[in-house]
């Protein structure tokens, strides 16, 4: 549980930090790395939700 939500956090850290990179440069590649990490981190809290629910019917 503990690693699901370091994981997130890191993923939308890491996504809000490209996206100010991409603010502050204009340069695409920051843009298109914060969209790929924003996939992931939607990924990483679907798995999360997805354990939660099978702990809970166990």
């Amino acid at each position: 549980m503990l690693m699901f939500r370091w994981i997130f956090m890191l993923l939308v850290l890491m996504s809000a930090i490209s996206f100010c990179v991409y603010l502050g440069t204009g340069q695409r590649r920051y843009r298109q790395w914060a969209v790929l990490l924003i996939k992931w981190t939607v990924i990483a809290a679907l798995a999360f939700f997805a354990v939660l629910f099978v702990g809970r019917m166990v």
